[in-house]
Order: structure tokens, then sequence, then C-alpha cells
């Protein structure tokens, strides 16, 4: 186990147009070093996902460049069910992507993770912004070494608010119960960023634009061209803009102080359904945002000049 007093990041991620400018923000914080990168099937494919972070590998171009670990392709005991919120390919169906070599440095996230936890041990923070059956695969070999991490930062679920894919369920939720479950159920004490915030979190048009204005250069295009997807979907339903639901959990894995949190005891339903009941606490959740705040930091680094 390291001895030194450095922050390190893992990522857990399904990239996905939310996860992209999560992963932008996570790679221009110098709180952290982001170490790792594991993919997970989710919002796309593994196989999508895995060629999308590498696309944003590209695009950002982080120093030092993180250890990127394919993982699950499937949820643990049901079939996959992705998002077409984000296109096609994950990324708002652009066809000019230029092409990228897939250094994939493992095929087995969740040992990945084990070994991450074993030797960073209290200085990682873990942030899964997908379904989590990397996360649950690795508390099956070893949950001692996952408990024993900083903080694990997972968007999902939606406690005391609606679904976004069923009256009661989150998406992340509702594609890997099992696995949520899995991870509670072994004692890892999670900080839940559910639909209860991300809803609070709304990047408009206008404001994002503005501030690739103010950089503008390949990364800013690039930003302000997979954002056009969804942002045009949001639109479309008469939504001012976008939820940052991943931003959000990458926000508050930097600093908790952006919300206000409540610990709850959490069962989790067969849909995915993130309900209170009676009981010890088995999470905490942000329940309400500075709304103002997180998106100053978002704007002010998910597009630093070069």
């Amino acid at each position: 186990m390291t001895t030194d007093s450095r922050r390190y990041a893992l990522i857990d991620t399904d990239p996905g147009i939310d996860d992209a400018l999560a992963l932008l923000l996570a790679w221009s914080s110098p709180e952290w070093t982001v170490e790792i990168i594991t993919v997970v099937a989710g919002n796309v494919s593994m196989k999508a996902g895995t060629l999308n972070v590498f696309r944003l590998l590209e695009l950002r171009r982080p120093s030092p460049a993180p250890l990127v670990a394919s993982g699950a392709a499937a949820p643990l005991a049901r079939p996959l069910r992705i998002a077409p919120y984000h296109g096609t390919d994950g990324l708002g169906d652009l066809l000019d992507w230029p092409p990228v070599e897939l250094h994939v440095g493992s095929a087995d996230a969740p040992g990945v993770i084990v070994d991450a936890a074993r030797r960073r041990g209290r200085s990682l923070t873990i942030v899964a912004l997908g379904p989590m059956t990397n996360l649950a695969l690795a508390v099956e070999r070893d949950a001692a070494a996952v408990r024993g991490v900083g903080r694990v930062v997972a968007m999902g679920g939606a406690v005391d608010v609606p679904g976004n894919v069923t009256p009661d369920a989150e998406f992340n939720a509702h594609v890997d119960p099992d696995a949520l479950a899995r991870v509670l159920d072994a004692g890892v004490r999670l900080d839940l960023v559910p639909l209860d915030a991300t809803r609070q979190a709304v990047l408009e048009r206008a404001a994002l634009h503005a501030t690739l204005a103010r950089t503008p250069g390949p990364l800013a295009d690039g930003i302000r061209r997979f954002t056009e997807y969804a942002l045009r979907l949001d639109e479309k339903h008469g939504r001012r803009g976008m939820d940052l639901h991943d931003p959000l959990a990458v926000g508050v894995a930097l600093d908790p102080s952006l919300v206000e949190w409540e610990a709850v005891r959490l069962t989790i339903g067969p849909e995915g359904q993130t309900r209170r009941t009676a009981g010890e606490p088995n999470v905490r959740f942000a329940r309400v945002v500075d709304t103002p705040r997180f998106l100053r930091l978002f704007l002010e680094r998910v597009c630093p000049a070069s």
C-alpha cells in the first residue's frame, strides 16, 4: 500500500456523453492523478465504450495517460440494456472521429480495481459512472480491499424522485441492480449521487458555448460537437439543457462540500429501485447541490486553455 500523500483516482465508466464530460473534468483537476480508467458496458457496449475512452484520450491527451482496462460486457444476471440518449456510438454519432489505437492495458477490470485498492488504500478514490458490474466483481474477489479505499463515489439511483427509465428506477441501477446490491451487501460505504442531485446540475447551451469560445481549438470543437446531440434532444423535450449526471459525481469526488449529504439505508429493488428502508445507514446520498459553485468548477475545467 502506498504511503505518499497524493490522491489517486480510478474511474469506472461507460462513455456516454456525460461520461465524456466527466472524464474531461477529472483529467483537468489537479487535486488528484487519474491513474486508471476501467470500462463497463452500460450506455453502450463494452467495445464501443472502450473505443470512446481512447477517442477522448486522444482529444484531451492527459499527462500522465491512465491505464485503461476493459471489464464486464454484460450485467451480472440479465441482458444488457443500452441507452439511446447518447446515440448509437455513445458520443453523438459523429462520423469523423480520427482513428485511434486501442492500447488496453488489461482485459480484467475487476482485477485492476482490486490491485489498485490494495496498492493505494486510503489515497484512492473510486468513481463509478456506469452500472456497478465491475465493482461488484471486484468486491467478490476482495471486499476488504475495496472497503479500504478512501472513497467510493457512484452516480446512480433515484431516492426521493422519479426514475429516468422506469417510474422509480434510474438507468445505472436499472441496468444492473444485482451489482449495486452486491456492493452494498459487502459493506462498501457509497457516496451516492442520484437523480435527486444530478437533476439540479443543468448545463445550458449558452453557458457551454461561451466557455468553449474562450478556449478555441480542437478540444473545444470536439466538446461542442459531441454535446450537440444531447443538447438538441433535451431541448426538443422542453428542457433548458442537459443534466450533468456523471460530471457531478466527479465534482463531489473532488469536493464533497459541493452538496448536502444525507445518510440513509437503501434497499435495491428488482428493477433497480433505490428506496429508503428502516435500519442503519448503508449509503450517504447527495440531496442538495450548490449548483452555481459546481457549474463554475465544471466550466472552468472542462476545456482548459492549451
